[in-house]
């Protein structure tokens, strides 16, 4: 007897259907439970309107492809130096728009070069946690 639902299920040219269990499966569905949560739809349009737009920037136009580097602390500093990089950028920017005249502007760039050193010696003196 042949299943109604077959050529629904398989289509044209398919002769059999396989099907996967995993050990995991309960865990899955309860992580895919909580994606489709509420809070789960905010966090992640949070998600991606701040982290991943970062990391595309980083891959694709800052040239972060990869990170070559032995250990989690190395590539934590790499990643440290990455985003200080893309904020420094994006204040430069801010900034550049709020100086109107060229005075201003050469006072902003001495004023943000002076912190910079600062902010590079700080933070790469700083321990890492992972």
């Amino acid at each position: 007897m042949e299943c109604r639902l077959k050529l629904r299920c398989l289509g044209k040219t398919a002769k059999e259907k396989k099907f996967s269990v995993t050990y995991y499966k309960a865990e899955y569905e309860r992580n895919i439970k909580r994606l489709n949560s509420p809070q789960g739809n905010y966090i992640k349009g949070k998600w991606h309107s701040t982290v991943k737009p970062v990391f595309g920037a980083l891959t694709q136009f800052m040239g972060l492809r990869k990170i070559n580097t032995i250990g989690i602390k190395q590539a934590n500093k790499v990643m440290h130096l990455a985003a200080m990089a893309y904020n420094l950028k994006k204040y430069l920017k801010f900034t550049q728009k709020l100086a109107k005249t060229k005075a201003k502007a050469i006072g902003l760039i001495f004023f943000k070069i002076n912190g910079l050193q600062n902010v590079i010696i700080f933070n790469l003196r700083q321990p890492t946690f992972m």
